[in-house]
């Protein structure tokens, strides 16, 4: 079987928390898993350990999923909260999931990084985020609502002859969901534009130019089983696998 590791989300200690409350809670959510496992698929939470015992774990491993979670921390890509104490981020899962990315891109081991993970990758190569897009970008559209969850959709545009506009065939009108209200500003080092939002030009996908790090802002794994219109999740993740299976 392959084996693909998920970069954990965490939850931390928290007394009122009735199950573990004193303890550290390292997860993955169960859309995910369920999108990662596959036939002849393997997924396996990634744990946190220190980057030397850790290694070893991720030799064994054939591909990386970096899934959806909490905002990244200013601080990790050199910026100060534009707003006193709100949009803190998780610096320490930011660390632990950059030594996972480190460790990806050095062994070229495919990567598919989602929503956060792909606000990570950007981060990784260099690049910035909007802290928060509507504060940032006044213009731009609602990527986040708290009610509609992934029920919020919109479409996107891919840019022609790239990655994305070939394993969608060139599909019209491409629909996605929106769970975000962070998203990219630069974008880093080595990495081209696979999509866009068509209604305010938030970036929506990035690839390296090596072809094996691609990341996506939406959350593909919430839509298997949903339908047209939104894009079929499983074309993104198989386009994944063929690159596991060929490095």
């Amino acid at each position: 079987m392959l084996k693909i590791g998920i970069s954990a989300c965490f939850m931390y200690k928290e007394p009122s928390r009735i199950v573990f409350g004193p303890k550290n809670l390292a997860y993955v959510e169960c859309d995910m898993f369920s999108y990662v496992s596959q036939k002849g698929i393997l997924p396996v939470l990634i744990p946190d350990l220190p980057m030397q015992q850790l290694e070893d774990i991720l030799a064994e491993l054939d591909g990386f999923v970096f899934q959806g979670g909490t905002d990244l921390a200013p601080e990790t890509y050199n910026e100060t909260p534009i707003v006193p104490g709100k949009w803190l981020g998780d610096a320490y899962r930011d660390a632990y999931e950059l030594r996972i990315m480190e460790y990806a891109v050095k062994h070229n081991k495919p990567v598919l990084a989602i929503c956060r993970g792909f606000q990570l990758m950007n981060v990784f190569f260099g690049g910035s985020l909007y802290q928060d897009i509507i504060t940032q970008n006044p213009d731009a559209m609602q990527h986040r609502d708290a009610e509609k969850y992934d029920a919020l959709v919109h479409e996107i545009v891919f840019e022609a002859g790239k990655t994305l506009d070939l394993v969608y065939d060139g599909i019209d009108q491409p629909i996605v969901n929106s769970v975000h209200h962070q998203g990219v500003k630069t974008v880093g080092k080595g990495l081209e534009v696979l999509a866009v939002s068509k209604n305010d030009g938030i970036i929506e996908a990035l690839q390296n130019k090596v072809g094996n790090v691609l990341g996506v802002q939406w959350h593909p794994e919430f839509s298997v089983g949903k339908g047209a219109p939104l894009l079929d999740p499983l074309k993104l993740y198989e386009y994944f696998i063929e690159k596991v299976k060929n490095q």
